[in-house]
């Protein structure tokens, strides 16, 4: 009696593999990664490098939702490149639309768009504007060491931006800006 054999070949190897599916599914991901590839370039081309900016949250949601509908159309053989293509233009057309009408019109842009918070100023933390935006002291300063500044008194503000990241402005020596005029501290809430 022979002894069963436990050596396979990879034309053994079935379906419920998971290492190996055969030819076909490869030259699938090979041949629809590439087309869906050149698509999505395409329509970025066509609308600008503003899409893929990360502006605000709206911004940073399209830009999660076109790799996961690029994911999905890559690796699921039920979700056509037409069906991928097509996922790829409402989500680039919206954020077009959107981004169209926030330009055009404030109360749109408010909306949409965070406004940016001041959550130190003058070396001080503004804890009732740090405890609205969910900000700890820690992540403050973090921002003050990225931008080479060791001293809380030497910041003149640290800004939590509508994109969920900080703006650190060391003191200049100037006197401080009019928050009306050329300040970049203008539509900052709340107003130093």
């Amino acid at each position: 009696m022979n002894a069963p054999s436990h050596h396979f070949t990879l034309a053994q190897i079935t379906p419920d593999n998971p290492f190996y599916h055969g030819h076909e599914p490869l030259l699938r991901v090979l041949v629809v990664g590439v087309l869906a590839y050149a698509a999505i370039v395409l329509l970025l081309r066509i609308t600008g490098s503003r899409t893929l900016s990360k502006m605000n949250a709206f911004d940073f949601i399209v830009t999660i939702a076109l790799g996961s509908t690029l994911s999905s159309v890559l690796l699921n053989k039920q979700i056509a490149l037409a069906e991928g293509v097509l996922g790829f233009v409402v989500l680039i057309g919206l954020q077009f639309a959107v981004t169209w009408t926030s330009v055009r019109w404030p109360w749109a842009r408010r909306a949409i768009t965070a406004s940016p918070r001041l959550v130190l100023h003058r070396g001080q933390f503004l804890h009732d504007a740090m405890r609205r935006a969910r900000v700890t002291e820690e992540e403050v300063l973090a921002a003050a060491r990225d931008r080479g500044i060791a001293d809380r008194a030497d910041l003149l503000a640290v800004i939590l931006e509508s994109d969920g990241s900080f703006s650190a402005i060391p003191v200049s020596g100037q006197p401080a800006p009019d928050t009306e005029t050329g300040s970049t501290l203008r539509g900052v809430e709340p107003a130093p």
